[in-house]
């Protein structure tokens, strides 16, 4: 389980934004139960997101098919990569330097 922060101003519709970006980026519907989102998609047998408390991150849960195929693994790699720029709004470098600052406090 990983808690990413999400960029000042994006947080407002955060729950609406969790299901449409898991929708625009795996292409496929989620299923919503208790305010967690969930789909499986390629590599990932379960991904589970939901907005962190107080709505300033997501949490994010997830569980990998290793018997797939190197293609689909970095296809899904690569979605997974896109899902996260597009719900916190920071780059995959900007959230690498945050969590390298969030280590060394």
């Amino acid at each position: 389980m990983q808690e990413y922060p999400v960029k000042r101003g994006l947080t407002k519709d955060l729950s609406t934004r969790i299901a449409t970006e898991l929708k625009d980026c795996f292409g496929s519907e989620p299923t919503e139960s208790g305010g967690t989102y969930r789909i499986s998609s390629g590599a990932l047998k379960r991904l589970d997101v939901k907005a962190g408390m107080g709505g300033k991150s997501v949490i994010i849960d997830t569980e990998s098919d290793i018997s797939v195929s190197d293609e689909v693994i970095l296809d899904t790699n690569r979605r997974f990569r896109k899902y996260l720029d597009a719900v916190t709004g920071f780059s995959t470098k900007e959230r690498v330097k945050r969590a390298k600052s969030g280590i060394e406090k």
